[in-house]
């Protein structure tokens, strides 16, 4: 009998968690009206869309972009429930506070995107920007969020969207719990990727129950998993979950507070910028700490979590350093510390230096190639020259871990027999007990090219 009672008990938690609470379900909005597509409008590619059994079928053909039906409403803060049911490999998803327009890649679709992945990646319910930045929140860091989605099945899924914080859950099981500030409204839209696969053609993807709320939403807000991390694209700013969590800024966006030139006792008079938020380096000879030189924290650091983003032009060359010793180096060059290299890959003649890549952007100076670790086979996660990029630097008890835009690139630990080697090889050989140091500050670094930083915090573990 008491088992009898707990399997009602999940049923009826289920059950609440599909459909909300019982006293609002007059606010909901049935976007899926009979067996027509009215109120529904196609952009973008020619796959099929049509109404079977009360549910959206869209069908994938050949020779053609990706399709999206999308709603003639526009939509700000909501929450939007749906089931969808995906029996193939052909990737999907579903557009909130998306736009098209004229101006903008002669109206490419384009917007947040919850993702549908049926490959072994598994990345269901992460959070794509559709012909904009690429993943904002891939699932690299929420395995149990990963393993939600079941293809073959009906799969019920939640997306709130309230103010700038995005949140997603699959069969109850949350995925993304992003922040971003981009986009506040936008159209529902219904993705049938293009394929370049003739097996993929007729293959089908189905919504029913589509519906949305957009009034007494804080009423009916799901309390997130406090073990999925929030990712937050906020510019020079910390959200409440971050200041619980121990983040603070390590740049206030306005000022030097906090900072010095590496063989300076106060900030550079010149050479590195401030301006509408972002912390420049300017171009000088292209020189290692040649013009300005670098610039490292008053403070310095242990076990600790740093996060920053960085936007590098044509051919550039930078870094960031952690446990380094400005005292080593006093002469000609950049000061001394493990580095997570910030590089144009294809443009810069140092990526050809080196071991096997060991010098390009995300890996350890000098030391470790960056990988992709989080999805193996795939390349590295760089948004490209000209646009900002999301550096994390983890170290925690001596482990160290390097992660590109979300995706982790290179794991170490600093105290082991294998760094040891890897030190006596490279040109770091010379600098006794080169980044086992128990602390030291964080270091950007001046290497003569144009580089910019924003967003930079830290919490210490």
């Amino acid at each position: 009998m008491r088992l009898f009672k707990i399997r009602v008990l999940q049923f009826i938690g289920l059950l609440l968690f599909i459909t909300g609470p019982l006293q609002a379900q007059d606010n909901w909005q049935e976007l899926i009206t009979g067996e027509s597509l009215d109120g529904w409008t196609q952009l973008g590619g020619e796959a099929e869309y049509f109404v079977e059994d009360g549910a959206i079928v869209g069908e994938a053909v050949p020779d053609t972009p990706n399709s999206f039906l999308t709603t003639n409403e526009e939509y700000g803060d909501f929450i939007l429930e749906y089931e969808v049911y995906l029996d193939t490999q052909i990737n999907s998803g579903v557009q909130i506070r998306s736009n098209s327009d004229p101006d903008y890649r002669d109206g490419r679709v384009h917007g947040y995107q919850v993702e549908l992945d049926p490959s072994e990646r598994a990345w269901s319910g992460g959070i794509y920007d559709e012909a904009r930045r690429g993943w904002l929140y891939p699932l690299a860091g929420n395995k149990k969020g990963g393993a939600a989605f079941r293809v073959g099945q009906w799969n019920t899924i939640r997306v709130e969207a309230i103010g700038s914080t995005i949140n997603t859950w699959i069969n109850g099981v949350q995925c993304s719990r992003l922040v971003d500030d981009m986009t506040s409204e936008g159209f529902i839209g219904l993705q049938v990727h293009s394929i370049h696969d003739e097996s993929l053609v007729g293959a089908q993807i189905k919504w029913k129950n589509i519906r949305i709320l957009t009034s007494n939403l804080e009423e009916h807000r799901t309390t997130p998993d406090p073990q999925v991390r929030q990712i937050s694209y906020l510019k020079n700013e910390l959200t409440e979950w971050e200041q619980k969590h121990g983040w603070r800024l390590l740049w206030d966006g306005e000022t030097p507070e906090g900072w010095r030139g590496a063989k300076l006792d106060d900030f550079p008079e010149s050479g590195w910028e401030i301006n509408d938020g972002v912390l420049t380096v300017q171009e000088t000879d292209g020189g290692e700490a040649t013009g300005p030189g670098d610039i490292v924290t008053r403070d310095q650091y242990s076990d600790f979590e740093l996060e920053l983003e960085f936007k590098i032009t044509e051919g550039a060359n930078s870094g960031i350093k952690y446990f380094v010793d400005p005292d080593l180096n006093k002469g000609a060059g950049s000061a001394i510390g493990a580095e997570f290299q910030i590089l144009d890959d294809e443009n810069h003649p140092d990526a050809k230096k080196g071991v096997e890549g060991n010098r390009t952007v995300g890996s350890l100076y000098d030391l470790i190639t960056a990988k992709n670790l989080s999805v193996p086979g795939r390349g590295k996660p760089f948004n490209g020259v000209g646009s900002w990029n999301k550096a994390r630097i983890v170290s925690e008890d001596g482990k160290v871990e390097h992660w590109l835009n979300n995706q982790k690139v290179v794991e170490y630990d600093r105290f082991s027999q294998m760094f040891a080697a890897l030190v006596a090889y490279s040109k770091y050989q010379k600098w006794e007990n080169f980044a086992r140091w128990p602390q030291g500050p964080i270091l950007l670094q001046d290497h003569g090219n144009e580089v910019s930083y924003r967003s930079i915090k830290v919490r210490e573990l």
